[in-house]
């Protein structure tokens, strides 16, 4: 009797132990980022839905970013365990700021475009033009890059890409709403939200670099390492999300739209100026995003990441290309 008894308490104890570390692991506290544009939707959505709670998952912030590279800049600060982050900015945070993380899944294809005002530009050669006055993201972003390959692809002169004018995706787009610039190279939901106000997109990502990575998932190698079942989890409503999005982009629209405008609310006021707030974004804007501008898919082409490395590097964005293996960890898509 007593030696069933000390096998059952025994029996019991492993239990406890097991459940406790099971739930330690998925109970590990974890702050999430992500830019703000709707290449991050299937964050949103999971976010919306609470679908982080719902699998195990203890998220202990949500953060914002008003560029790709300041989210970068902001991985290389730490603190963040995981980001919904622009390919390039990755790639500059690995090679430039020797942060340690992984891409362990994709968002998106595209995802960028060029809008013009069409009373004064009417063809690519129209930017080539001294009185042309055109505006891009910062240096090291993905609208910067393809700028590049717009100006050499087209011929279009040594001075597209030295005079243009540098601003955050907001700012652009006041800037070419005010008449202060004549056209503007800008991460989705901008260009959109552009056409919508009366510009015209003259040219983006899909016609500029075919099969372009945008947006990733990355996370910290140590997360990987002590704790893959979280970053499991992560991959798993990253896959969801994009599913959601595809079956239902209208109802997709009216969350991401509804999840933006409030961090636009409780972000911009601080960072920017008060009349951002003139940058209303609606469902309909980010539905048609979604499912016209971007490709929405998990997968991620290990040789479209090596591709930009490698572009990276010839254009003086990082210093050297390095394998895409380096920076790729994509076990978790195959799970």
């Amino acid at each position: 009797m007593m030696n069933q008894l000390r096998k059952c308490l025994f029996v019991l104890i492993c239990l406890l132990l097991s459940t406790s570390q099971a739930f330690s692991e998925t109970t590990r506290p974890i702050n999430l980022a992500v830019e703000f544009v709707d290449h991050a939707a299937c964050a949103h959505i999971a976010k919306h839905h609470n679908w982080y709670a719902k699998i195990g998952l203890n998220v202990n912030s949500f953060d914002s970013y008003a560029t790709g590279m300041g989210l970068s800049a902001a991985l290389a600060k730490g603190g963040i365990d995981a980001a919904y982050i622009c390919l390039l900015p990755a790639i500059n945070a690995y090679a430039n700021a020797h942060v340690s993380i992984k891409i362990v899944a994709g968002t998106h294809l595209y995802g960028y475009g060029l809008i013009v005002n069409p009373e004064k530009i009417k063809t690519l050669k129209d930017l080539s033009r001294p009185d042309i006055r055109l505006g891009c993201t910062r240096e090291g972003s993905p609208p910067a890059a393809l700028l590049h390959k717009l100006q050499t692809t087209y011929d279009l002169g040594p001075n597209i890409v030295a005079r243009s004018r540098r601003m955050p995706p907001p700012k652009l787009l006041l800037a070419l709403k005010t008449g202060q610039l004549d056209a503007a190279f800008m991460p989705e939901q901008f260009p959109t939200m552009g056409e919508s106000d009366g510009f015209k997109e003259l040219i983006n990502a899909r016609d500029l670099w075919p099969n372009m990575q945008g947006s990733v998932l990355v996370v910290r190698q140590n997360l990987i390492k002590d704790h893959p079942d979280i970053v499991a989890k992560l991959v798993e409503l990253t896959r969801r999300g994009i599913q959601y999005i595809n079956d239902n982009p209208e109802q997709a629209g009216i969350i991401v739209a509804r999840e933006l405008n409030v961090m636009e609310e409780n972000f911009f006021p601080v960072k920017l100026t008060d009349s951002l707030q003139q940058l209303t974004i609606s469902p309909d804007v980010i539905q048609y995003s979604l499912e016209h501008k971007l490709v929405n898919t998990v997968s991620i082409n290990p040789a479209m990441v090596q591709e930009m490395i490698n572009y990276a590097a010839k254009i003086g964005y990082i210093k050297k290309a390095f394998p895409a293996e380096e920076i790729l960890d994509l076990r978790f898509l195959n799970e």
